[in-house]
């Protein structure tokens, strides 16, 4: 995926960048504010449904089954349900990130 900002066709102060591709039907979507040191779940868990997490400001660490993924402002990150994952604050600032539960 292009990780580059870009100004479309035909617009005008507009900076864009594509955070994912097709990954699935929407379920759900959700914002959360996640202070530092804080995060969840405490264990890892699992679930039918698949995350798109898009980080608006800060950085977060995902666990990932044995994997961590650290995610900065304006990235995405696509977690399959079904591998044992929690995501947590990795700055000492809030960290806001958007949520997409997208069906398998």
């Amino acid at each position: 995926m292009d990780n580059q900002f870009m100004t479309p066709e035909g617009h005008q102060g507009f900076l864009a960048k594509k955070l994912f591709n097709e990954m699935g039907k929407i379920q759900w979507g959700a914002i959360a504010y996640i202070e530092k040191g804080g995060g969840g779940p405490g264990n890892n868990h699992t679930h039918s449904d698949n995350h798109i997490f898009i980080v608006a400001e800060g950085e977060v660490k995902i666990i990932l089954g044995d994997r961590e993924i650290v995610a900065g402002k304006d990235e995405s990150v696509f977690v399959d349900g079904m591998i044992p994952h929690s995501i947590w604050n990795n700055s000492d600032k809030t960290a806001v990130v958007i949520k997409i539960s997208t069906a398998r």
